[in-house]
């Protein structure tokens, strides 16, 4: 590639993801994160919980008649409670659904884990150290919504890094092997 092109993408890529230690000439060729479809079933679920807690609570007002003022005061600061754990809920799953994402660069693998907001980790290797890049489906939903897990396995220690929830299109994973099998042709710097 162009001396010129590359140091454009390097600034390129530094200024869309600035929280990423990109080393100097090194750019992002792919941004994946976790397929739309857990997005939504994060918003179907938060919604689905919200309006069940508001469905209690207007089954409760039609039968307050029968609590005195202390007894309905008790029940709308639970339901208020578990509406705002609903709410809070979501917004957790969401920032978790965020957190998860793979960068593969000219030069890396870069892999952000968030299993929960106290706990996530970075996994960084070698594009030429990946022996094996491969895309695994199981199951009916799956297939039907295109959702795997894209697996990095590489030389040496065997040690396997796993990006689940993707949905990695073939031509994807077609490119990050070109990307791979190049990077195992250069020559060390």
């Amino acid at each position: 590639m162009d001396e010129s092109l590359a140091k454009i993408r390097h600034e390129r890529s530094v200024h869309d993801y600035p929280d990423l230690s990109l080393q100097d000439g090194e750019y992002i060729e792919f941004a994946f994160k976790r397929a739309n479809i857990c997005r939504m079933m994060i918003i179907v679920n938060t919604a689905a919980a919200v309006i069940l807690i508001l469905f209690v609570y207007l089954i409760m007002l039609m039968g307050q008649n029968q609590l005195n003022e202390a007894g309905q005061n008790f029940v709308f600061i639970i339901l208020f409670t578990l509406l705002t754990f609903a709410i809070l809920g979501g917004v957790v799953a969401m920032r978790i659904y965020k957190g998860n994402r793979l960068f593969i660069t000219n030069r890396r693998v870069i892999q952000r884990v968030m299993t929960s907001p106290m706990f996530h980790s970075v996994n960084v290797i070698d594009l030429g150290s990946v022996e094996d890049a491969s895309f695994h489906q199981n199951g009916l939903l799956s297939a039907l919504f295109h959702l795997g897990t894209l697996r990095l396995s590489t030389i040496g220690d065997e040690t396997t890094y796993t990006f689940k929830y993707s949905d990695i299109s073939h031509e994807d994973l077609e490119s990050v092997s070109k990307l791979i099998s190049d990077a195992k042709k250069k020559p060390k710097e």
